[in-house]
């Protein structure tokens, strides 16, 4: 049997941790290893606990979750942080990204998109949906983090590479990579693992910033 994925649940409400471990809990290759109902109790469990994949509030009392996710990135880099919010434009969630969460996930979403966040995050390939991407762009503007990497990084990508690059800024999952370029899922999966550790981008999420900070992706191909 795999390996189970580790999940931290850290809200302020307790009745959203017990609908979210209900829901876990009945998937077999998910594991609730612990829960926090503030920042300072989720650094202090992610310590203690060592999960893999965390769903943090960010309005919370004490220490909210931006300087909790920036705090458990900055000490577990492995660690991948999935924000939960009430809106989906809400620019606490899209701060958060900055911070170096993963992606975001709203609190009434369906039981299935809370599992397939969860482990999309735990693969590395949580994506970003292009309104999503539209909206982070016209929120922040330049205020959006510097490039982790300069554009002659970017030069160094094959030109495979680079096609893979630019699919994954307009939001395209691997399987949709797979069936644009006319490749397999598992090759695809190869390909973006070189690109962003060419790029030195913490997952797909932080590889969209980085393009379009980089203007490879035309401002109007996010909305498409």
């Amino acid at each position: 049997m795999p390996e189970r994925i580790k999940v931290l649940l850290v809200d302020d409400q307790q009745l959203i941790r017990l609908g979210f471990r209900l829901v876990l809990e009945a998937e077999p290759d998910l594991e609730v290893v612990g829960e926090g109902a503030d920042g300072a109790e989720a650094v202090d469990a992610v310590r203690r606990l060592r999960p893999d994949v965390v769903l943090m509030d960010v309005r919370m009392p004490r220490m909210d979750g931006l300087e909790a996710t920036r705090r458990i990135v900055a000490e577990h880099p492995s660690v991948r942080i999935v924000v939960l919010t009430t809106f989906d434009l809400d620019e606490y969630a899209f701060t958060a990204l900055r911070a170096g969460a993963s992606g975001f996930l709203l609190k009434d979403a369906h039981p299935h998109e809370l599992i397939g966040a969860i482990r999309a995050a735990h693969a590395g390939d949580a994506t970003l949906s292009p309104r999503v991407t539209r909206r982070m762009l016209e929120m922040f503007g330049t205020r959006l983090p510097e490039a982790a990497s300069p554009p002659t990084v970017v030069d160094e990508l094959t030109e495979r590479e680079r096609e893979v690059f630019l699919a994954i800024a307009r939001g395209r999952s691997n399987s949709e990579i797979a069936d644009d370029l006319f490749l397999s899922e598992s090759t695809v999966k190869t390909h973006v693992g070189r690109v962003l550790a060419k790029l030195g981008a913490r997952d797909r999420v932080h590889a969209v910033i980085l393009a379009h900070r980089l203007g490879m992706v035309p401002p109007d191909s996010a909305s498409a």
